[in-house]
Order: structure tokens, then C-alpha cells, then sequence
């Protein structure tokens, strides 16, 4: 193909880093891949140099699947993702410079927050009053109300709203406190960081010196001693402070599989609550909102009502069902009515009882559609018949099970969680321009939904 032969290692590194800041938050691919280059690239090898042995070794054991995704889909082909070391030396930052480094301030500007994500545009229903009630309250009075909140559900209930929610309500009506909002993901890899670089003092004064500290999916710290080792220090730091700690996981603290004890009864000192699935007239209201944010044109507001009595448990099959109307529409240039909405959720979506989902089943009828074993769909292999079911195993599961990233990607023969997100964005785009990739997605929904 022409455009492979015109390729340079430079060029396609520009084209595989911009899918990977679509796969990876902000804070990830700026410490892991900001000083990344593209130095070689032969008919099956893509090199690239990075700065030092520890950003290598970090690569090359959590993303190195994802980049050889992202080369698969720019070449059409497969190449062997390899780094090497960059000769550059690299100054090191004086000492003084970490005890130097002010607390930031609230991190709307860093471009972690979500600016949809307030309380006025929070869908309250019966299911989430206490937990918006209690997030609310810490809002209007940090440390006073609940200390720690902790806010535990199912994925896609609400949790990180809430959290930001808190956070963007203390930035513009409290302006003295310093705020920070962080993934879990964001925590683990600003320590690392700090580690590597000879920082960690400035890592420590930054994150304990904080009025609000906002720490989102926490079940993540599972299995890593060393990072709930340096949280630990950091709750006790910003509690004996009177700093507000709120946090927010996919179970409840007493759930968290391998959780020191120390920390497990640190965040049940305060206040936890959970969300639950939303009634019907909160699905409702959350489609609503969903069809105003994406400027989608429904003309019979019974669509929305018909489409939110057909899933009543998982928030993301409630918009990805949204989703699936539209794009048959669109496909097809048929209007959204509520017959169209039948027709497209009749078999996937299915009234009544039926089968129980999961991974495992996925896995099966997608590798008897086509034609391939477990291990080869769960494998090493990258061929592109094998990739391509993979991919849309993986986005069933994202949207038919409750299962978070990291668990899917685990039972996926170990796959970092990135390489999930990398998986689903890519098939839901798909679904949305190709015709065949939405008949086959909407076939495998089915036939996973019925009752054996």
C-alpha cells in the first residue's frame, strides 16, 4: 500500500501517540509516553526511544499491547513494538526543587475535570438521594459534615458525577481551599513518578498539604502494598490536618480483596454510601439528559420511555441502547420512533427474564461465530482475525456486565485495562459507520440474552 511505504517511524509514532491519548488519560500518557520517539521502523518492527531503563520496563509491561493495537490499525499490519533507550542524558532536578513545589490548586485547569459533571446537572432519583444529600453536604461545609465520605456502586452509577461534582462546587464557592480530584490510576502514577525522578518529597508535601483530597475508584489500590502503603500516610496526614478525604470504589471497603486492615477501617471512619440502579423515571431523566448533551432530535419522548423499561439495571446498556437506536436510524435513514426502537431492541434487549451474563459466555459465542478457540480468542496471537473478535468480545462485556476494566482485561489472558478501553472505543465507532459491524454486534447481543 502506498501510504505504508510512505511511512516513516516518525510520522506513524505521531499517528499511533494521538489513538493513544484517545485510549489513556491525560496524567498516563504524559508520564509514561510525553518524551516517547519514533526512531525505527522496518517491514515487521516499530521502535521506539524513551528516556531511561525505568520508562522502558514500565512500557513494556503495561502498554506494549496497546501500542502494537493502535500500529495494527495506522499500517493494516503487524509489526513487532519494541523501545530502546534514548543516549539523551537528562538533567536531573536540583533537590531543592521538591520542597519547593506549591500545593496546585483546584484541577479544573489540569483537564481531569468533567465540566458537565456538577450538581445541577446530577439526575437525582430515589435510588442516589442519600449518596448526592451527603456529597452535597461535604461540598457546602469540607470536614465539617462527613469525614471521609465513601461512595461505593455499580460501574457507570454516578460515583465520579458526585465526586466531581464536589469538587467544581468547592472550587468556585470556596476559593481559599485547595482542591484536587484524582483517579486512583492518577495517584498511582504521580508516585511512581515522584519515585523515578528523585521527587518524592514534593509528591508527599504536594498530596498531604491538600484541604480536599477526591480519590476515585480506589478498589484499584487491591494487591499494590506499596501504593496503600503511601495512601495510608497520606489519609492520616490530611485527617489529622482537617482536610476532607472523600473516596469512591465499585464495593464497599469491607469488600476490597487484599486491603490493609489499617486503611479498610481508616475509610469506614466516616460516613459510606452507595448507589444503587435507578428507578425507572430516573432512567428516564438520564436519557433525557443524554439525548440534550449529544444534540440528538427525538421528536416522541415515548422512545425514551419505552427504551429506559427495557433495561432497568446498568446505566451504560441504558445509553448504549440509546445509542444503538440512533445509529440503526441513522444507518438506515429510518425515523426514531418507538417501532424502530422495537425492532432494534426486541431480541438484545429482551422484556421478561433472561440468561444471566457473563464473561465466559461472551467468550464462548463469540469464539464459535467465528470459528476460533478459547485460548486462540483469550491468546497472544495479534492477527487481525483474531484481534477483531477479541475486540468485540470485549466491548460486549464492557456493555453487558457489570465487570470493570481490569477484570475484563484479566480475563482476557491478562490484558492491561487500557487495552479494553482501547478495544470498546474502537467497536462502538465502528457500530456507528459500518452496517455489518452493527448487525453482527446486535446478532452476538442476542443470542448472549437468550434463555438457554
Amino acid at each position: 500500500m502506498e501510504r505504508q511505504i510512505e511511512l516513516t517511524a516518525e510520522s506513524l509514532w505521531s499517528e499511533v501517540s494521538s489513538r493513544l491519548k484517545g485510549a489513556l488519560n491525560e496524567t498516563t500518557y504524559q508520564t509514561w509516553f510525553a518524551e516517547a520517539e519514533g526512531v525505527e521502523l522496518s517491514d515487521d518492527a516499530f521502535v521506539l526511544a524513551v528516556p531511561n531503563d525505568f520508562t522502558r520496563e514500565w512500557i513494556e509491561g503495561h502498554f506494549l499491547g496497546l501500542i502494537g493495537a493502535a500500529v495494527r490499525d495506522v499500517t493494516g499490519q503487524e509489526r513487532r513494538a519494541a523501545l530502546t533507550v534514548s543516549e539523551r542524558v537528562l538533567p536531573e532536578a536540583p533537590a531543592s526543587a521538591a520542597s519547593a513545589e506549591p500545593p496546585r490548586r483546584p484541577t479544573t485547569a489540569e483537564g481531569l475535570m468533567n465540566p458537565k459533571y456538577t450538581f445541577d446537572l446530577f439526575v437525582i432519583g430515589s435510588s442516589n438521594r442519600f449518596a448526592h444529600a451527603a456529597a452535597l453536604a461535604v461540598a457546602e461545609a469540607p470536614a465539617q459534615a462527613y469525614n471521609p465520605l465513601f461512595i461505593y456502586g455499580g460501574t457507570g452509577l454516578g460515583k465520579t458525577h458526585l465526586m466531581q461534582a464536589i469538587a467544581q462546587y468547592v472550587g468556585e464557592h470556596s476559593s481559599d481551599l485547595s482542591v484536587r480530584y484524582v483517579t486512583s490510576e492518577t495517584f498511582m502514577n504521580d508516585f511512581i513518578n515522584s519515585l523515578r525522578d528523585k521527587r518524592i518529597e514534593g509528591f508527599k508535601q504536594r498530596y498531604r498539604t491538600y484541604d480536599l483530597l477526591l480519590v476515585d475508584d480506589v478498589q484499584f489500590f487491591e494487591h499494590k502494598e506499596r501504593i496503600q502503603e503511601e495512601f495510608f500516610h497520606t489519609f492520616n496526614s490530611l485527617y489529622e490536618a482537617g482536610s476532607q478525604i472523600v473516596m469512591s470504589s465499585d464495593r464497599p471497603p469491607r469488600d476490597i480483596a487484599t486491603l490493609e486492615e489499617r486503611l479498610r477501617s481508616r475509610f469506614e471512619w466516616g460516613l459510606i454510601t452507595d448507589i444503587q440502579p435507578p428507578d425507572l423515571e430516573t432512567r428516564i431523566a438520564i436519557l433525557r439528559k443524554k439525548v440534550k448533551t449529544d444534540g440528538i432530535n427525538i421528536s416522541d419522548p415515548q422512545v425514551l420511555s419505552f427504551i429506559a423499561s427495557r433495561i432497568s439495571t446498568n446505566i451504560r446498556e441504558l445509553e448504549g441502547a440509546l445509542t444503538r437506536v440512533v445509529a440503526f436510524s441513522s444507518l438506515t435513514g429510518r425515523g426514531l420512533s418507538v417501532e424502530l426502537a422495537e425492532d432494534v431492541l426486541k431480541d438484545v434487549f429482551p422484556q421478561g427474564e433472561a440468561a444471566e451474563v457473563s464473561i465466559r459466555r461472551i467468550q464462548e459465542l463469540v469464539s464459535e461465530r467465528f470459528q476460533l478457540s478459547l485460548d486462540e480468542l483469550c491468546g497472544d496471537r495479534r492477527s487481525q482475525n483474531i484481534v477483531y473478535p477479541r475486540q468485540v468480545a470485549m466491548y460486549l462485556s464492557r456493555e453487558l456486565t457489570d465487570s470493570s476494566l481490569p477484570k475484563i482485561g484479566k480475563e482476557f489472558g491478562g490484558r492491561d485495562h487500557t487495552t479494553v478501553i482501547h478495544a470498546t472505543s474502537k467497536i462502538a465507532r465502528m457500530i456507528r459507520e459500518d452496517r455489518s459491524v452493527y448487525n453482527l454486534v446486535q446478532e452476538l447481543t442476542a443470542r448472549v440474552k437468550q434463555v438457554r
